[in-house]
């Protein structure tokens, strides 16, 4: 069993193209097993609240994060252990059992707003990177996707924004870009910075990785 899995760490901002950069990276680790995961998916279940009361909550501040339920899980994926990735359901606010399975990952990619706030997972990081994208492209998208995957109201997103995801962006998240390794420009072509990486991704990751798995053969 791998027991020696590498961990990504991918932070920025609300829509600032986290995910777009994962699956980027994932791209150019195609000789390991990479798995992508979000802590969106670690959220507090919120179901035993009447339904007034969840929309209420402050899904921006780090504490409606299930830290203690992501880190447990995140441990048992680097052991190698088969772990079930939770769903959370954006619109009842709900948590419930996930479809995807992860056990003997050569590398997990984490991504989440608040990837790297939390000290326990900048400890546990092999790569921790911050997308640095502007703000005004960053609620364009939010507009459009909670629109198109949440059935929000326009009016609802922009009294979020200002309320809750603008201030938190700027207490929380901005300030764990100093937490990254390299910060990549997620408005702009990323293609070059990834280049620049490949090295890295390549020998740190795909090298070393190898080295272990023949030594444990």
């Amino acid at each position: 069993m791998n027991s020696t899995a590498r961990l990504i760490l991918i932070a920025g901002g609300t829509c600032s193209g986290k995910t777009t950069i994962a699956k980027a990276i994932g791209r150019r680790l195609e000789d390991l097993k990479t798995v992508i995961i979000s802590h969106d998916n670690y959220y507090k279940d919120l179901s035993h609240l009447a339904h007034a009361d969840r929309a209420k909550v402050n899904f921006d501040h780090p504490d409606a994060i299930d830290k203690d339920y992501l880190l447990r899980d995140l441990l048992q994926m680097l052991e190698g252990h088969a772990v079930n990735v939770p769903d959370y359901d954006f619109v009842t606010h709900s948590r419930g059992e996930g479809t995807l399975c992860v056990a003997e990952a050569d590398v997990i990619i984490l991504e989440g707003i608040f990837a790297l706030y939390y000290p326990e997972l900048l400890q546990l990081s092999d790569l921790k990177i911050y997308v640095d994208t502007d703000a005004d492209i960053r609620l364009a998208r939010r507009i459009g996707r909670d629109i198109i995957d949440r059935g929000r109201a326009v009016e609802s997103v922009l009294a979020q924004y200002l309320e809750t995801v603008k201030p938190s962006h700027a207490a929380f998240i901005e300030p764990s870009k100093k937490n990254a390794d390299v910060i990549i420009p997620g408005d702009k072509e990323f293609d070059k910075v990834l280049y620049m990486l490949n090295g890295y991704l390549l020998y740190e990751l795909v090298s070393k990785t190898r080295k272990h798995s023949s030594r444990e053969d």
